[in-house]
């Protein structure tokens, strides 16, 4: 925002016009603002694990297995796996859920994840749903009918003034606190008796379990469980406990809260909320088709040392580049980039490189590390203002030598061997795909996954966490994906006579290469043109 305004004292006329009608908009909806102080009773995660059935599942399954490092982890890879994972930590928990994430769309898939939550409160287990404010708007506010059901508390985070029921109208009631409210809480973590959990990149909705129709997000996560899962426990609390955390009662009416829940009829096609016409509870029997959890018991486990990397709430509030505020979870990754001697895999869908990230990478080049980037095309990305930035540093990407490859949105894209993650939506049509997977391999050995971007919102605006394992097993793995999929699913961007990019497929891919942004329509590519120019990089 401050990018766009001019200084106070003569801003140029088309300036002024904006500021004006800004103005008009925000008399229009009010400027909302926050409840002054809110009850927030501080509480903590489950301490005694180990007197758990998960955590004696997991002792016994480390001693079965020999395991000399008492960390446990396997890879989600496909939209099965990150569904019935949760499933699985729902079911099996005995003391306590924990979850945190930045979005929760209210559709099928998670419908079925919110009843399943609210049958573990009705057997006893203490949940509590740590939410970023920014999506619980619209239909999507639906699940903050969560916080009426006994056993079940829910927060969010960093929160927007504003009409819930229009997410235009909340961004500006808020615009009087810009630089708060676009620094996101974007951590995603899944805690079970805090004894296992599961980090990663998915929010929870049916784009990410592979059940959207339109589109269809390819994301990664890792279950974990052993002592990792402590320290996942401990950020939970820091976040659920900060003064930014409010709970929903504190800013969301009875009377709206109670609006939530009521009875609605069901179309002849059926809301995903509406599980039969006669029923009274909006979370009932999800139109998804039931899906099997996950058994715990008999999961192929990797065991190996691994560090939690996560950010402090605090960085929400604390200005970028603060002394005080410490190493943030992307500048660790970078000081990790830097100690590899080979090689170095990204995967990030919103890649947005900043000075310090650009420097990084030349040192690596200037050391004979080769750094290869997989992204999203413009065709296939979500966000095309986020492909405004990553197309501004391109060329001067490639120019440093680092390796740039682009996703394809063909229903095919898959960052999978597994044949079974087939991308289908509700209806049965084929959807689209979108990457949404984050992850770094260095040399072979070591592997992060997490919720971060390797962009500069990532880098200073956002809350994000992540696992950093050393696994040479895991690793491997990752790396056979990252090759499979640039072999039949994107293309290898590389510098053409004149110094513009060209898009070059695989060797007998049913795709051809491009002299401009491939398969993407004319709309598009004059949107990022236009977007190009003025978007700053730090808010992609």
């Amino acid at each position: 925002m401050n990018a766009v305004v001019a200084p106070p004292d003569k801003p140029p006329a088309h300036r002024r016009a904006v500021l004006v009608l800004l103005t008009m908009v925000v008399a229009l909806f009010g400027c909302a603002s926050l409840p002054p102080s809110a009850e927030r009773p501080v509480s903590h995660a489950f301490s005694k694990p180990d007197e758990a059935p998960l955590g004696r599942l997991a002792h016994a399954r480390a001693a079965r297995e020999e395991a000399r490092i008492a960390n446990g982890f396997h890879l989600l890879d496909t939209a099965e796996l990150g569904l019935s994972s949760r499933l699985a930590l729902i079911r099996e928990a005995r003391h306590s859920l924990d979850l945190q994430y930045y979005a929760i769309h209210v559709d099928s898939s998670s419908s079925l994840l919110l009843l399943r939550l609210r049958e573990a409160a009705a057997r006893g287990v203490r949940v509590r749903l740590l939410l970023d404010d920014f999506q619980a708007a619209g239909s999507d506010a639906e699940v903050l009918q969560l916080a009426l059901e006994p056993g079940i508390e829910v927060r969010l985070f960093n929160p927007l003034g504003g009409p819930r029921a229009s997410f235009l109208g909340r961004i500006v009631g808020s615009l009087h606190d810009w630089e708060r409210i676009q620094r996101r809480m974007h951590n995603k973590l899944f805690i079970a008796d805090s004894a296992w959990g599961i980090v990663g990149g998915r929010n929870l909705g049916d784009a990410y379990f592979g059940a959207a129709d339109a589109s269809n997000f390819i994301d990664l996560d890792v279950l974990a469980t052993g002592r990792i899962v402590h320290d996942m426990a401990a950020s939970f609390d820091r976040y659920w406990n900060d003064p930014l955390a409010y709970p929903v009662q504190s800013l969301v009416s009875p009377r709206e809260l109670e609006s939530l829940r009521q009875p609605q009829a069901a179309p002849a096609d059926s809301s995903p909320l509406a599980p039969e016409a006669t029923t009274t509870a909006t979370f009932g029997k999800p139109a998804a088709p039931e899906r099997q959890p996950l058994d715990l018991a008999r999961v192929p486990l990797t065991w190996a040392p691994s560090l939690l990397m996560v950010d402090r709430p605090e960085k929400i509030t604390e200005e970028p580049g603060d002394p005080a505020a410490g190493e943030s979870v992307v500048e660790g990754l970078l000081s990790l980039m830097r100690q590899a001697r080979k090689e170095v895999l990204i995967v990030s869908p919103y890649f947005v490189p900043g000075r310090e990230m650009k420097q990084t990478f030349d040192e690596l080049r200037r050391r004979g590390v080769a750094v290869r980037v997989l992204t999203n095309s413009l065709a296939s990305t979500d966000a095309p203002a986020a492909h405004a930035g990553y197309a501004r540093h391109r060329v001067d990407l490639l120019r440093r030598g680092v390796e740039l490859h682009e996703m394809r949105a063909e229903p095919s894209s898959s960052l999978g061997l597994e044949a079974r993650d087939v991308h289908t939506g509700s209806s049965g049509r084929t959807s689209r795909s979108s990457l949404h997977l984050k992850a770094v391999v260095i040399d072979g050995r070591s592997v992060v996954i997490g919720s971060m971007n390797l962009d500069l919102r990532s880098q200073l605006q956002n809350s994000e966490v992540a696992l950093l394992i050393r696994s040479s097993h895991l690793a491997e793995r990752l790396v056979r994906l990252f090759h499979a999929t640039l072999a039949r699913s994107a293309w290898r961007v590389q510098l053409r006579a004149g110094g513009h990019p060209r898009w070059i497929a695989p060797s007998g891919a049913p795709f051809a290469d491009s002299d401009q942004e491939p398969e993407a329509g004319l709309g598009r590519r004059w949107l990022v043109r236009i977007l190009g120019p003025f978007a700053p990089d730090e808010l992609l």
